[in-house]
């Protein structure tokens, strides 16, 4: 597999030090040939290290590293993921507004390369956007558009994240045992993948975990989970 390929599996995975110690090494080949997208791609996933660990800052700081790299090459297809981590730091920092912002940004800029499937993650995102700012509709119309084409296209690798996004948004309405079959679903989906979520993605569950615990109690949120891991993906919106 090339770098790119072996560094997103690693941080997939939870391997925070392999990544640190590939993209490292990384930087440093790729300054030494010339190679602009070998660089990018290692300080993205360094920024996505330091977000993973709580550093929104240094998240930032790295993400602004790879995308000063990418402007240099002028080729704006490198600019995909630092924009998308520069976004995903904002919404994370509480800054919904402007992530709205750099997501619509993201999104034209993904439609303009002809990449669907990064256009569909960036909706996502942007409906978590929505959620935040309490624009529920919107945010339920956006994880619906987000879902079906998650489904239609096959793309499994997304599957988890149409769950936490059924849970978030059942958390926001008020749901909290639908958003704990949610969370159960999710974390089954990830298993499944031998993933672990990405670091927004994360506290976002982490949030609706512990708002449902407060509802339910440990118990009974313990039972809805469980309900919530034997589900289909595919067929656990239907009702909803």
């Amino acid at each position: 597999m090339s770098f790119s390929d072996d560094v997103r599996s690693a941080f997939r995975r939870g391997e925070t030090d392999a990544v640190v110690r590939m993209s490292t090494a990384e930087i440093e080949r790729a300054r030494a040939v010339g190679d602009a997208a070998g660089e990018v791609e290692a300080r993205y996933s360094l920024a996505r290290v330091a977000i993973r660990g709580g550093d929104l800052p240094l998240g930032e700081a790295r993400a602004r590293e790879a995308l000063d790299v990418a402007v240099r090459s002028g080729d704006r297809a490198l600019e995909e993921r630092p924009r998308h981590v520069l976004a995903a730091v904002a919404r994370m920092s509480g800054d919904l507004a402007r992530a709205r912002d750099l997501y619509r940004e993201s999104i034209a800029l993904n439609e303009a390369l002809g990449q669907p499937e990064i256009v569909n993650s960036e909706t996502h995102n942007l409906a978590f956007c929505e959620l935040g700012l309490g624009n529920l509709a919107e945010a339920r119309r956006l994880f619906g558009v987000s879902r079906a084409r998650v489904f239609l296209q096959g793309w499994d690798d997304f599957v988890p994240y149409v769950c936490v996004a059924g849970a978030a948004l059942a958390s926001a309405e008020g749901d909290h045992p639908l958003a704990a079959r949610m969370v159960g679903l999710a974390d089954a989906a990830f298993a499944a993948l031998g993933q672990v979520p990405d670091p927004d993605d994360a506290a976002d569950l982490a949030a609706v975990r512990d708002a449902a615990i407060e509802v339910l109690g440990p118990a009974g949120f313990a039972a809805e989970h469980e309900r919530g891991q034997r589900l289909d993906p595919r067929t656990a919106f239907d009702d909803h």
